[in-house]
């Protein structure tokens, strides 16, 4: 049995301005550190061998503050070589001799990927939600936000996203899980919906209902009978 401990980040600057966020790299506020923390503290005694983020800053720093509350003094280290090829063979090289024997044993692997991202909102992104409504109708926005298979302008549905989503759960995710490895993955409000949706089996129609909270684990235990939720 191995869990999958999911948690959404905290509240970024950009959910606090109201505004369509997506690919944009902004960091969390002052209330969603405190989310972070939170949830860190829910988790703090649960087993982690690997952790899954995506590449945007405020699910690495809600991973890194939920990591700080640790109970069993192990530090995450970022898994260099994993985040997308964003750095040359020499530099990953670099990278791992700055480890000991010593702090790779008492550390959890970060590895990156661009697949964890959220949905990219595409030509709304930066655009503030109530002005957008005003602009295009409140029956519109809703079907761009919250439909399963209709993108906004330049951007990805949730269909979409679940494809680079769902292909990463079971390539890379389901072998640790498979091994008896405990996973935890902070990423965002769709990328998480479409791996619920996977575990949980859920149509198109149920997962556009699905809420997801930020800064609150969502634990699964996996074994060979099966996802439970706990």
């Amino acid at each position: 049995m191995a869990l999958l401990i999911l948690m959404r980040h905290g509240q970024s600057m950009w959910n606090a301005a109201n505004l369509f966020t997506g690919w944009v790299d902004v960091p969390l506020t002052e209330k969603g550190i405190n989310e972070a923390i939170e949830g860190g503290k829910e988790i703090a005694d649960l087993p982690i061998d690997e952790v899954h983020v995506s590449t945007l800053i405020r699910a690495q720093m809600t991973a890194m503050i939920a990591l700080s509350q640790r109970s069993d003094g192990k530090f995450p280290i970022f898994n260099y070589s994993s985040i997308d090829n964003q750095m040359s063979d020499n530099e990953s090289r670099m990278a791992q001799w700055a480890q000991s024997k010593k702090e790779v044993e008492n550390s959890v692997p970060v590895h990156v990927s661009w697949k964890l991202n959220e949905r990219m909102y595409g030509d709304l992104q930066g655009l503030n939600k109530q002005e957008t409504r005003e602009k295009y109708g409140d029956e519109q926005v809703h079907i761009w936000r919250r439909s399963y298979d209709i993108p906004p302008p330049n951007g990805e549905s949730l269909e979409m996203t679940a494809k680079r989503t769902i292909p990463y759960l079971e390539e890379q995710i389901m072998p640790a899980l498979i091994e008896g490895k405990n996973i935890f993955v902070a990423a965002h409000g769709n990328s998480l919906r479409s791996i619920v949706m996977s575990i949980e089996n859920l149509s198109p129609k149920e997962v556009v209902g699905l809420e997801i909270p930020t800064g609150e684990p969502i634990i699964y235990e996996w074994s060979e009978n099966g996802w439970q939720r706990k």
